[in-house]
């Protein structure tokens, strides 16, 4: 099943997609209509249902057939809303071992003087691809000491071009001499795809893209199109944190770890004698402030050791960016873990980003549903931390149904070529 795929036939016939969020803790569907008009997902369906315990470990699936059966009850939930049935699909994906990285490759041209033709463009292109595939496999094997795992491109997108120092959006045509391409690159293993792979089979979904969800979730927000937008993104999701670079309009890398939401629940049930879900009741109302307040600060003692170990995961995570160029100093926050105040809390804490490169102290705010202006939801039931990330989904989906550019239409043969 092919991870591209132009679907889309007819641009005057409203057509409609899902988003599919296979979280560690819940399963979120968006069923929205396309206007290739105006470029927008109108929303007419939402569907939500918890993952059975052991389904899910890490943002990675342990259990098929299990994840198959939530995934049908939130997508019969979402139908039901909408009054129509959607196949074509965008999968997020998660996990330690998704890697997200920009690589940039300097060219020298041979004959400056010479217009760059397709052909040229192509061979430039695919040597940015090998090369940073090569560098992603290195990677991982070094994380997992498994130097033969199989490894498979899952998006890419041009996100800086010069040349001879000038930036331009289109090198065809041009003349010069340096030309050099940043293409962001997301891969995941093969275990992970497949397993995606086959559900959507079982679900008899059509599957337009299986997506990094931290690159989604950069491409979100309309400012990133703007040249001079930078930003650090964290989605906290149940079983995972994921952070994405955004420098100069473009997507630098992104990065993931084991630690969300979830390991929260499980140390407020042990501390205090309640099972998984009492606990994670608990944590909501304790987020939305709907405690007393000893009850309140007892969590809050309880939450203060993982919150810092928590803290010790981005601050990892950022050094990697850190040691090639200045990181932004602005903090955008998403998922549903994102809402305990103890994460806003220690993140607006100074002693830990005075060990990576700020130009100044970082601010940090939340991604609200309505920012993200090119999805509009008819339910009004899109009003959490949550909700960005299928809502993110959803608009990469409107990205792939659009027109392509030469340049695009290039890296979409060399992304389907590695793929197989």
């Amino acid at each position: 099943m092919a991870f591209f795929s132009k679907i889309f036939k007819n641009k005057n016939d409203g057509d409609y997609a899902m988003a599919l969020d296979i979280g560690t803790e819940v399963v979120k569907v968006l069923i929205f209509e396309i206007d290739f008009e105006r470029r927008k997902g109108i929303v007419k369906g939402v569907g939500r249902v918890r993952q059975k315990p052991g389904d899910m470990q890490s943002g990675a699936v342990t259990d098929i057939a299990g994840v198959v059966s939530t995934c049908q009850e939130a997508i019969e939930k979402a139908q039901k809303m909408a009054g129509v049935e959607a196949l074509q699909t965008v999968i997020g994906i998660a996990g330690e071992l998704v890697k997200g990285i920009t690589t940039v490759v300097h060219y020298e041209r041979l004959n400056p003087e010479m217009k760059i033709n397709m052909s040229e463009l192509k061979n430039i292109i695919e040597k940015v691809q090998y090369k940073a595939f090569d560098k992603i496999r290195q990677q991982i094997a070094w994380e997992t000491g498994q130097s033969e795992i199989d490894v498979k491109l899952i998006n890419a997108a041009i996100v800086d071009v010069k040349i001879d120092g000038y930036r331009i959006t289109n090198p065809l045509g041009f003349q010069g001499k340096d030309v050099s391409i940043g293409i962001f690159n997301a891969y995941a293993p093969l275990i992970h795809l497949g397993a995606l792979q086959t559900i959507a089979s079982d679900l008899g979904l059509n599957l337009l893209s299986i997506a990094d969800e931290p690159y989604a979730m950069a491409r979100s927000l309309g400012e990133e199109r703007s040249l001079d937008f930078s930003a650090i993104f964290i989605d906290i999701g149940g079983g995972t944190t994921d952070i994405a670079v955004v420098r100069n309009g473009g997507v630098e890398g992104t990065k993931m770890f084991a630690l969300g939401g979830r390991a929260f629940t499980k140390r407020i049930a042990q501390d205090l004698g309640l099972n998984f879900n009492q606990a994670e009741e608990v944590k909501i109302k304790y987020a939305k402030n709907r405690l007393e307040e000893k009850i309140s600060q007892k969590i809050e003692k309880i939450l203060e050791e993982d919150c810092q170990v928590w803290l010790s995961g981005v601050e990892l995570s950022l050094k990697e960016f850190s040691d090639a160029d200045l990181l932004p100093s602005r903090i955008l926050l998403c998922g549903g873990g994102s809402g305990l105040p103890d994460i806003e809390k220690v993140l607006k804490g100074t002693s830990w980003s005075e060990e990576l490169a700020f130009a100044k102290k970082p601010t940090v705010d939340f991604i609200k549903p309505k920012e993200i202006e090119s999805i509009i939801d008819k339910t009004e039931m899109l009003t959490e931390p949550a909700d960005i990330t299928p809502m993110a989904l959803a608009n990469l989906t409107l990205d792939l149904a659009g027109e392509e550019n030469a340049i695009s239409k290039i890296l979409r043969k060399t992304i389907k070529m590695m793929q197989t």
